[in-house]
């Protein structure tokens, strides 16, 4: 594994919203006494999602808050690779799945297209501040590579083509669909559908619903 650090250039401090301080509390209540450091990995994801990525400062609050030292939290942070650990785009920050089958299905093009659209470099952010990229391993959807993951969505059966659209679109602000970005149903053949085509059709040896006369 490649070694993480944090970014160099860091905010002054960092402070979950009211909302977040709520969450958090009820976060740390479900362990008992002595246990609250298990609740690391939520809060972090919490603090990521509050600023886009993982600050030192925001390190040190969840440090405060789980009693834990900071070096525990930091190398929790630096050990999962979906903490993000260097701003990232205000829009977007793409991952782009880099693995066997992504890359047999055209990956190195959608790659092209980020580093000619937001930065040369991973982990950079596009020059307008935007956008920002990585390459990461598996994302789970083969079937419908290649594929990029935008926060909790993935867009899938890419092109350099439609990249670009996608990229157009969030960046004007224009509502965008993940899932699928060809014509299929979620992760069904690209040819359409080869069983169950005829949805409620009677099938031989169908099951007969029990009654209560049947029990006696």
């Amino acid at each position: 594994m490649a070694v993480r650090r944090l970014a160099e250039q860091q905010p002054e401090s960092f402070a979950f919203t009211d909302e977040n301080v709520a969450w958090a509390k009820t976060e740390i209540a479900k362990y008992p006494e002595g246990r609250q450091a298990s609740a690391v990995i939520a809060l972090l994801w919490r603090a990521q999602e509050q600023e886009g990525w993982v600050t030192e400062p925001a390190i040190e609050v969840v440090s405060a808050m789980l009693d834990m030292p900071k070096i525990r939290v930091l190398e929790v942070a630096t050990f999962y690779t979906m903490f993000q650990l260097e701003p990232v785009g205000a829009i977007a920050h793409l991952q782009v799945c880099g693995t066997t089958p992504c890359w047999l299905r055209g990956s190195d093009a959608i790659k092209d297209v980020c580093s000619r659209r937001i930065s040369p470099d991973q982990h950079r952010l596009s020059d307008d501040g935007a956008f920002s990229w990585e390459e990461v391993e598996c994302l789970g959807a083969c079937v419908n590579a290649p594929l990029v993951q935008i926060g909790a969505d993935t867009f899938e059966d890419l092109t350099a083509e439609s990249l670009e659209q996608l990229l157009d679109d969030l960046a004007a602000g224009k509502p965008v669909k993940p899932g699928p970005q060809i014509e299929r149903a979620f992760s069904a053949p690209v040819s359409g559908p080869t069983t169950l085509a005829e949805i409620g059709t009677e099938t031989k040896g169908a099951a007969t619903p029990v009654t209560e006369a049947d029990n006696g």
